[in-house]
């Protein structure tokens, strides 16, 4: 049996390994653009130290996470509340002020397709879900993103639609509490 997935917060200090990350070409592809360690600071910091604030309660909307194996970082998974990311143009019709959303990648390309994924994104489901306020959870990959999605679809995630954002076509896919 693997060993459990856990979750903790990120520091400052994580910020290098993640843009180290975020730079290999399996992550790259799809986690356009790359930002840089400054923009990953600008981005990330008014979130570290967030770790014991449930998303729907975190001022910036945003909590990212390093998901851990055996206390090791393996991969990043970050919530956010969907009606906070309205302000930049996401989620314009979303009334739901107890709605989540997530992103994440598995740092390790040879890690990949090998169930990490879908038992990453169900320990974080059932991580979100000891919120007894939150009433679902939403992602957005790429529709061409078939790796993705068959892991998004294995973790319990249903497709909604095919959708316009700020950043181009996404397939709005949710997990709704306790299906």
């Amino acid at each position: 049996m693997p060993p459990p997935i856990t979750f903790r917060a990120l520091t400052e200090a994580d910020l290098p390994l993640m843009h180290a990350w975020l730079t290999r070409p399996h992550v790259a592809e799809w986690w356009q653009p790359t930002p840089t360690l400054d923009e990953l600071r600008d981005d990330y910091l008014p979130s570290v130290g967030a770790a014991d604030t449930s998303p729907l309660d975190a001022e910036s909307g945003t909590i990212p996470y390093f998901a851990c194996e055996d206390g090791k970082p393996f991969g990043f998974i970050q919530a956010y509340r969907v009606m906070a990311s309205q302000a930049d143009g996401w989620w314009l019709d979303e009334t739901d002020p107890c709605a989540l959303g997530i992103d994440q990648f598995i740092a390790d390309a040879d890690r990949i397709g090998k169930g990490l994924g879908t038992r990453m994104i169900r320990a974080f489901l059932e991580f979100l879900f000891a919120d007894p306020r939150v009433t679902k959870v939403q992602t957005d990959p790429e529709p061409t993103n078939g790796r993705a999605v068959a892991c998004y679809r294995k973790a319990g995630f249903r497709d909604v639609s095919v959708i316009e954002t700020p950043d181009g076509q996404a397939l709005l896919m949710i997990a709704h509490r306790g299906a």
